[in-house]
């Protein structure tokens, strides 16, 4: 690891774990000679919901094309562009490529239809919101160890996937219980790391969904060009690379405009960390603003570009067919499950509780770590066949 930074969150500063571990024969290295934010990083790899993003919607709902994105390919691609973003900065990288693994745990099946169904039908318990049921996830849900539920992660670790995209004033009901818990401080910034991974995350998906977009046909080249920010890497593209086909061009674009982005956000992070005066993470914490971040143009062509694809790709008629099919099945096993709990498998009916808002979570804890392939079988199941739109 290269040397940190004094403003860089350190596994020997960490603030700990919630539940004191000790190995089964009391040695330190029992297993292996790792600090605590490679634990943390390896616990996430090694958990049950991790394995699962396999098969949880990126943007295209339960695609039948092998090459598009789902949301475990997308973590992966946001730890790499995390961690050349940390080296950069000084920063730990083993605590950013943590949150990036992790960061997208709490999603539903079929993505933000999934969510939104999902929050609609918990309206009268709390509502539901991803980011809380990360936290919720890795907190409680996920059982690996004998003598605690969840997976015992740091606090520095838990604070950052609360706050990665900043201070959570108002949190939902999950992120309040995992405050409640664990202290996360969740009026203040997050630490560095975590900073980079909300930006490593827009960073990706804003470039590796226009790739996702042309291979569907649901984007083409000349649509893009109305986006200033992906004309002008066009431009560049086209002079360096006249002679190959549009497809080979279409892919060094997202890779150089991936470029552009890295480089923009180290260069103005590294003038706001001098600037600021930070000397050490609690004074990351208590600066009162991101630190991380886009330079003012590039902050500007961003949300052009995201604009731009929220009207083109997310907001795609194919895109909203999809969409209102999964609403339909999230929000169908959500109604079948809370008028006849016995539906329910063996292992969740054991242990549902017998009061609201109680009941009405621990469903909605089922339904939210479904594949969606799963919550299409378990459709058919409880419910019966459901016609499907192209795709899946």
């Amino acid at each position: 690891m290269t040397m940190l930074a004094p403003w860089a969150s350190h596994p020997a500063h960490s603030r700990g774990r919630l539940h004191k571990e000790q190995s089964k024969s009391g040695g330190a290295g029992e297993r292996g000679p790792r600090d605590d934010y490679q634990r943390d990083r390896d616990r996430i790899v090694h958990s049950i919901a991790f394995r699962r993003l396999r098969h949880k919607t990126q943007v295209f709902l339960a695609p039948d094309g092998d090459h598009f994105r789902v949301r475990l390919t997308h973590s992966l691609e946001v730890a790499q562009i995390g961690r050349t973003i940390a080296r950069a900065l000084g920063l730990n990288e083993d605590l950013t490529e943590a949150l990036c693994l992790a960061h997208d745990i709490g999603h539903p099946p079929f993505g933000h239809a999934g969510e939104d169904a999902l929050k609609t039908a918990m309206a009268d318990a709390g509502g539901f919101d991803h980011n809380g049921h990360t936290l919720r996830t890795l907190m409680r849900i996920e059982r690996a160890y004998p003598r605690f539920d969840g997976l015992n992660l740091t606090w520095d670790t838990l604070e950052g996937l609360a706050k990665h995209n900043g201070p959570a004033r108002h949190p939902g009901w999950a992120l309040r219980q995992a405050d409640e818990e664990a202290q996360l401080e969740l009026d203040t910034y997050a630490s560095l790391e975590a900073q980079v991974a909300a930006l490593a995350d827009d960073i990706a998906y804003d470039n590796h969904d226009i790739d996702d977009g042309l291979r569907a046909g649901l984007l083409c080249v000349d649509q893009l060009l109305a986006v200033p920010l992906v004309a002008s890497g066009w431009d560049r593209v086209r002079s360096l690379f006249p002679d190959v086909s549009e497809r080979r061009q279409a892919r060094e674009l997202v890779r150089s405009q991936i470029g552009v982005m890295v480089n923009d956000l180290i260069a103005e992070t590294k003038a706001r960390i001098a600037s600021s005066g930070v000397e050490i993470v609690d004074d990351v914490r208590a600066a009162g603003r991101a630190l991380v971040a886009f330079s003012d143009q590039m902050r500007i062509a961003e949300r052009d570009l995201k604009r731009f694809m929220y009207a083109n790709l997310y907001h795609h008629p194919r895109q909203l067919e999809a969409a209102d099919a999964a609403h339909r099945i999230v929000a169908g096993l959500f109604a079948a499950f809370r008028a006849d709990p016995a539906l329910l498998p063996d292992e969740w009916r054991s242990t549902l509780p017998a009061d609201e808002p109680g009941l009405s979570r621990h469903i909605a804890d089922y339904i939210a770590g479904m594949t969606d392939r799963y919550a299409v079988r378990e459709y058919t199941r409880v419910i019966g066949p459901i016609d499907m739109p192209e795709g899946f």
